[in-house]
């Protein structure tokens, strides 16, 4: 997806909502967009490249000083056309004019091919009946940690509704199609599946909730401002 880049501008008036912590384990951040503080496992990371480009850090581990955003699609198309991120680094800088539509593809990436690396390292379980019995099992949910229910979103609503029921407390994520899990999981399609509780799920549970947050934008409208279809997605 090609977009242009927004001019270079430079802003004597700095937005507070740096990386301002004393240690980087402390989990708040402030949005440098509305000022609010809040856990920052709903934000996105952003650094400034030697060459002035605004660069997504969406593992947190790039180095320089971060600016941090609420993962929501209308906060980075408003940030974006407001100039927010040259204020808040308090410097001169490029933007990605599609900046949204980038990081939407980015996080689609990443949870595709988390769901990939788990289906390699045998943590999937997949098809309705054998999601079905290894949630009454309770294999993904010991010592109260959870694994993470998958639901294509075009999947048929009772079956849906079927495993959110028993699923009970544990994640559903019904952001892609049965195709794109289907490839994901190396099968023509893939309507339910689970993934085991570990590092894999937790991960795909953090990306996938920054995933919806940045495809909520007003009815009727895509990343690219063209008209999309209502559909079932969702992560509950």
């Amino acid at each position: 997806m090609d977009g242009g880049v927004a001019p270079i501008e430079q802003h004597a008036d700095p937005v507070d909502g740096a990386e301002e912590v004393r240690d980087a384990r402390d989990p708040l951040r402030r949005c440098i967009l509305s000022g609010t503080v809040q856990p920052k496992i709903g934000m996105i990371r952003f650094v400034v490249s030697p060459d002035g480009e605004v660069v997504p850090d969406l593992d947190g581990r790039l180095p320089g000083r971060g600016l941090w955003l609420t993962a929501d699609g209308a906060m980075v198309e408003r940030a974006v056309a407001r100039k927010v991120f040259a204020k808040a680094a308090r410097r001169a800088v490029r933007v990605e004019t599609d900046l949204l539509a980038r990081l939407i593809m980015l996080l689609e990436r990443r949870c595709l091919d988390s769901i990939g690396l788990a289906r390699r390292a045998g943590q999937v379980v997949a098809g309705f009946e054998k999601v079905r019995e290894a949630l009454r099992a309770g294999r993904v949910c010991r010592d109260g940690v959870p694994g993470l229910v998958l639901a294509a979103a075009d999947g048929a609503v009772d079956g849906r509704g079927k495993v959110r029921g028993l699923a009970g407390e544990l994640p559903v994520l019904e952001a892609f199609d049965s195709a794109a899990l289907g490839a994901a999981l190396g099968r023509d399609i893939t309507v339910h599946a689970l993934i085991a509780r570990g590092a894999l799920a937790d991960r795909l549970r953090v990306d996938a909730s920054r995933l919806m947050g940045l495809r909520t934008l007003p009815a009727g409208r895509s990343p690219a401002g063209q008209p999309i279809n209502d559909g079932p997605v969702g992560y509950q």
